[in-house]
């Protein structure tokens, strides 16, 4: 090596966690610089829901299903648990199980299947099904709590793979191999920036090129009145029509028209229902999405009430109380699932951009690795 290190990546986040283990899995010394003192941002804020089912065809449901397998390879030697795997998609409305039929018949429902209503009673016995027929399983998921995964994956990459990680060290400029930091010069053959939602700090002419804005979301912790079990996570008619797997058939155009009427509110707040269970038995359910310049800073009683109506619709929970709540933000674009940006040959930018990170961070780490130490582009979508 001519510098300290092969690469230096700047971000902790689920995607620089990725491009980490890439780099380090062919045998590159890694250093990994992070402006605060642990994760903080979208990597922790989320369901902790690895997701397969209802990703955008093509290239990013393809990254969602390698992602997956990387998650499966690592988590026990990092010491990650698995909470519950799965995904149960009850249809409510008529439209909905068109949905779900035409899902099933697409590449993407590969391994997925109809499932009984005393399969979907048995893994999550709360579950309202009166009137469904229709119910869509997926076993591809997996659930991890984000906030203890995050600090292991770190931890792990640390001692097993010899990654240095340098926390509490702001980047202030890159200069060819020189990367200048609140805490000094560091050296490295290349570099990936992982920004997350920072669009000004770094490169920001390369950022501004594209059509980016800040989604802010709002999510809550719900414990049931008495213990409730879930096997598997649960999404409704609502995740229906907006994750664009699903969204974007026909049938789904046709789901969304009836809810832009029967849920004109919530579709507004870009809410939909997404339900896992923690270790402890508490619920991580959301969530809105808001898009603007910025992070709103203030959370609308509003939209979490929208948020457990439809809960409240999907699951027979009587007297859960909600015990936490929070915001989180993410880069978003209309146009694309993944930005990767070449601002040097030896630097690559890299954002997810859609809040798939969690689902998508370790294989799209892969795929940057592959291009920056390959002389062969790529396309990303």
């Amino acid at each position: 090596m001519a510098n300290g290190y092969d690469l230096a990546v700047v971000g902790a986040g689920i995607v620089g966690i990725g491009v980490a283990l890439a780099a380090v899995r062919q045998g590159k010394k890694v250093v990994v610089i992070e402006r605060n003192a642990k994760a903080v941002g979208a990597s922790i804020r989320n369901f902790g829901f690895v997701t397969i089912s209802g990703q955008k065809a093509g290239a990013h449901w393809e990254r969602a299903m390698r992602a997956r397998d990387i998650w499966s390879e690592i988590v026990d030697e990092a010491g990650i648990a698995v909470i519950h795997r799965g995904l149960v998609m009850p249809a409510r409305r008529p439209e909905a199980a068109a949905v779900v039929d035409a899902f099933l018949k697409t590449p993407m429902g590969e391994k997925c299947r109809l499932m009984t209503k005393a399969e979907a009673g048995d893994l999550v016995p709360s579950l309202r099904l009166d009137g469904v027929e229709t119910i869509l399983y997926s076993p591809h998921e997996l659930r991890v709590e984000s906030s203890e995964a995050l600090p292991k994956l770190a931890a792990w990459l640390e001692a097993r793979h010899k990654v240095d990680f340098r926390w509490n060290t702001a980047v202030r400029a890159i200069e060819g191999t020189r990367i200048e930091t609140s805490h000094g010069t560091i050296e490295a053959d290349a570099v990936v920036v992982c920004p997350g939602d920072d669009f000004s700090t770094l490169f920001p002419d390369v950022i501004a090129r594209h059509p980016l804005t800040i989604c802010t979301l709002q999510m809550l912790r719900v414990t049931p009145a008495q213990p409730s079990r879930f096997g598997a996570a649960v999404m409704s008619d609502m995740s229906l029509a907006r994750y664009e797997g699903f969204a974007d058939l026909p049938e789904g155009q046709t789901l969304g028209k009836r809810l832009d009427i029967e849920e004109a509110e919530s579709r507004a707040a870009g809410i939909h229902l997404i339900a896992v269970q923690s270790a402890d038995g508490s619920l991580v359910v959301g969530d809105s999405h808001v898009y603007g310049n910025a992070q709103q800073p203030f959370a609308s009683e509003r939209f979490d009430q929208l948020i457990l109506d439809e809960f409240d619709r999907v699951f027979d929970l009587p007297g859960r109380t909600v015990v936490n709540r929070w915001i989180g933000t993410y880069a978003s674009s209309k146009e694309r699932t993944v930005l990767v940006e070449r601002p040097a040959d030896h630097i690559r930018l890299v954002m997810v951009t859609g809040g798939t990170g969690a689902s998508t961070g370790f294989a799209l780490g892969e795929q940057v690795i592959g291009d920056l130490y390959s002389s062969t582009s790529r396309s990303w979508e």
